[in-house]
């Protein structure tokens, strides 16, 4: 059973700053909704135009009714040269401090 999903994709070199500031509105969201059991991160990796984003909890179905989320999947497919590949994952670990 998977308790987590990963999403993973790369968006076209010119598409990679819109990406990330539309990731920065999700998270500007979520901080002021405080949703519920709901775990989620999203990296931006070396190269500058792939992307991974991980969520999990229970509470993991919010996310799709963030308006802010809404925005950031509307035109997806525009941004992206690969993917979204979303994947179900099992957490085996994590750690905060």
């Amino acid at each position: 059973m998977s308790d987590a999903i990963v999403v993973r994709y790369r968006t076209k070199p010119e598409a990679a700053e819109e990406n990330q500031r539309l990731i920065e509105a999700v998270f500007a969201a979520l901080a002021a909704a405080k949703p519920a059991e709901l775990n989620y991160t999203a990296y931006r990796l070396e190269d500058g135009v792939t992307f991974v984003h991980a969520a999990s909890g229970a509470g993991r179905a919010a996310l799709g009714e963030v308006a802010a989320f809404q925005e950031f999947q509307r035109d997806i497919a525009a941004r992206v040269e690969t993917g979204p590949d979303a994947v179900p994952a099992s957490v085996v670990g994590t750690y905060a401090s």
